[in-house]
């Protein structure tokens, strides 16, 4: 870690710890907290709870899932600092759920993302393919502000795709980045000593170019990742390779695009997408439902701090230095980082 991001981090920390310690007085001295012990209670008992959107009047079941954030797991990395947001692991016990309950006859997917990692992406697609094989119930995609990149991807196996007009889809690509402070550090007498046991062992380091060989290996990997999501758009949208690529050189587009390029199937918000999926599969008398995931204390605890300290940007700007990898990184992302 950089003696940058450290300064960095310790500023934010300082700035969250003095929030903390005015938000907190300030909850004690107003709040009650039974009903927060209780929800905490509550949400612990199982994994996660269904909360009812539209009351059925039949045994099927349609679920709603959402994919909201940068699609990414932060492992053990997560904290109380951190912004709500999506969560890698709770979204894939919600994908295994639908797998094991009978139930459920159809799935809403609510997508709001620019992307994410190319490991997490496939996670997400391989378990819809799999629910589709093994449970031969559709997938309907309701796109919201944006689905790009990765947020494309695990929309892409859906039986139908909805977007809004203003939609941003698209971003279809690979990136991988990193920063290269090497002419900076001359400039400043700033040297690097770095001790390896092969010659790519420090590829992508920030400290030196990068070479032609080294561009080559990691350009082959992108290329790999690439046409696995060219394979997955082609499958999914019937569409053919020509006419995929013709369209996957990383360009953004609107709802009207997507859809006149074979993307997207129609307009809709999330209730006619609902609406949509009863009609097609007569799943009138079904109820919808949504989950609600808390699967450890330090889950619950993650939560709840929100609404203990506040949300205010000292705990956003934390929660993205603590969040944030060292290590680049193969992404289906659209946008900043």
């Amino acid at each position: 870690m950089t003696m940058k991001r450290w300064i960095a981090i310790i500023v934010a920390a300082a700035l969250i710890f003095v929030s903390i310690g005015v938000n907190s007085l300030s909850y004690i001295f107003t709040r009650d907290f039974s009903g927060l012990f209780e929800e905490m209670r509550a949400t612990s008992s199982s994994g996660y709870q269904e909360n009812i959107l539209e009351q059925g009047t039949g045994r099927d079941k349609i679920a709603v899932l959402t994919v909201d954030g940068i699609i990414q797991d932060l492992g053990n990395s997560t904290s109380i600092f951190q912004p709500s947001g999506y969560n890698h692991q709770y979204f894939m016990n919600q994908l295994n759920g639908i797998l094991e309950d009978e139930q459920v006859k159809g799935v809403v997917l609510k997508v709001n993302t620019p992307g994410g990692g190319v490991v997490e992406s496939a996670d997400i697609y391989d378990t819809i393919r799999t629910i589709q094989e093994e449970r031969g119930i559709p997938f309907y995609v309701s796109m919201g502000g944006m689905a790009a990149s990765g947020g494309y991807y695990i929309s892409a196996p859906a039986d139908k795709i909805f977007v809004n007009h203003e939609t941003i889809t698209g971003s279809i690509g690979v990136i991988m980045e990193s920063v290269n402070y090497a002419k900076l550090a001359e400039k400043y007498g700033i040297d690097f000593n770095t001790i390896k046991t092969g010659p790519y062992k420090d590829i992508m380091s920030g400290s030196r170019a990068m070479t032609d060989e080294e561009r080559a290996m990691l350009q082959e990997m992108i290329n790999d990742s690439y046409e696995r999501f060219v394979n997955i758009i082609e499958e999914g949208r019937n569409m053919t390779e020509a006419e995929v690529k013709k369209i996957a050189d990383g360009r953004i587009m609107n709802g009207r695009q997507a859809i006149e390029s074979g993307l997207a199937d129609e307009y809709g918000k999330t209730s006619d997408v609902i609406a949509a999926m009863k009609e097609d599969y007569d799943l009138q008398k079904a109820t919808v439902f949504e989950y609600s995931t808390l699967d450890s204390w330090s889950s619950i605890f993650g939560v709840k701090a929100s609404k203990l300290f506040g949300s205010n940007i000292e705990s956003e700007l934390i929660g993205k230095l603590l969040s944030d990898y060292n290590a680049p990184r193969m992404m289906y992302l659209y946008g900043e980082r």
